[in-house]
């Protein structure tokens, strides 16, 4: 009788679920059904983030380290910002809100407080050394992105002093590097997704003023497909040594998700070429729908600061990653799937004005990317092969 109570309670509890997991996704599909859903997130992260700098830093787990929480404090930011831009490009009446809403993020990536986490690893302000050869790639990288967001809806000329230092530093900082890639911390490989967002930063400025960095866009894009290919699955490699050399180190889901969003913004033919073959390598249609972290062995569970909790194989943060190029691609039924496979993990919580996921409340950045993801489109009108 107990394990007959047990067994009708665990059933009940999944039948609610799954309701739950119905209502909640019911308006999915298009983003017209997805307007509200999409807003009433950016309002929650509107109320996370735009705040004051030290505010954000806290929002982000303690447990992590200081560095960690400087990197996810400005990824929420900065993907926030893609998300932002997005909205506008999809509901052009939200557009000067977006405006208004990214020039706040921007402030905040400036301040002291979130340059800190790269100043600590390279012992120099990434601001105030733009004429030194360190790399500092990831925070001026990020920035650089941010700023073309908010020219690409519209923002004035408030920030193109520094757009076009940072841009012309981290040009100039590639040309003296042995393999056109930066480093994101010294020491360490050269992490292809953080590459990409110096690669997506040139390109934007380039589409967005004369066209200055074409060349070596086209250059390491070159490079990417003939020298940095995976010849298992043909996914870009995940990691680079410094010298542009081959490292003994796997191609991860999430981060060739990343990659395949990363490079919607610099090569479509490219990017599309890309996931497909993360749908060919990684793609998991078990009990759920999902990215799995590893294409040459099995991990039911496991934990990454990457990829998050690895949950039955599945990726937490390449599902989530590869909603991105789904949504651009219109691969409409895989993204529903992706969506659906987020909110049964995730658990949507509705306020007054606002939506976000449970999970929100552990890790904000995981909400701000998953925002990004789902409204992914086109920023300028050829998003199309540089030349």
């Amino acid at each position: 009788m107990i394990i007959l109570k047990i067994i009708i309670v665990i059933a009940v509890i999944f039948a609610l679920k799954w309701l739950w997991v119905a209502i909640s996704t019911s308006g999915q599909g298009s983003f017209d059904g997805e307007k509200s859903e999409i807003l009433r997130r950016r309002n929650y992260l509107a109320g996370k983030l735009i705040t004051s700098p030290v505010a954000v830093l806290n929002e982000m787990p303690d447990g992590i380290g200081s560095q960690f929480k400087g990197e996810w404090a400005i990824y929420s930011c900065s993907m926030f910002t893609a998300a932002l831009v997005n909205i506008a490009k999809l509901y052009p009446e939200e557009n000067e809100k977006s405006v208004e809403q990214i020039e706040r993020l921007i402030e905040i990536v400036m301040s002291q407080e979130f340059r800190r986490y790269d100043a600590d690893r390279w012992d120099e302000d990434p601001l105030e050394s733009l004429d030194s050869e360190r790399s500092h790639m990831s925070y001026l990288s990020i920035l650089a992105w941010m700023i073309s967001g908010y020219k690409a809806v519209g923002g004035g000329d408030k920030y193109d002093g520094v757009y076009c230092q940072i841009c012309n530093t981290l040009s100039r900082r590639m040309r003296n590097s042995p393999s056109l890639n930066l480093e994101t911390y010294p020491g360490e490989p050269i992490y292809v997704p953080d590459m990409l967002v110096t690669i997506v930063a040139l390109s934007n400025f380039s589409r967005q003023c004369d066209g200055r960095y074409n060349s070596i866009i086209k250059e390491w894009v070159e490079k990417a497909k003939t020298q940095w290919i995976d010849k298992e699955t043909g996914l870009l490699k995940s990691f680079l040594s410094y010298d542009g050399t081959e490292m003994s180190a796997p191609v991860r889901g999430s981060y060739s998700a990343l990659i395949c969003y990363y490079l919607t913004f610099v090569d479509e033919d490219f990017a599309k070429r890309q996931y497909e073959l993360l749908k060919k390598h990684f793609y998991k249609n078990n009990l759920f729908t999902g990215i799995s972290e590893y294409n040459d062995r099995s991990c039911m569970f496991g934990m990454d600061i990457d990829s998050g909790p690895i949950l039955f194989s599945l990726s937490p943060s390449g599902t989530a990653f590869a909603i991105g190029p789904a949504t651009y691609f219109n691969d409409s039924d895989f993204r529903i799937h992706l969506l659906r496979t987020a909110e049964i993990f995730g658990s949507t919580i509705r306020g007054r004005n606002t939506n976000h996921y449970l999970l929100a409340n552990l890790a904000l950045v995981g909400e701000a990317i998953a925002l990004a993801m789902r409204t992914s489109v086109p920023w300028f009108s050829e998003n199309n092969n540089n030349s």
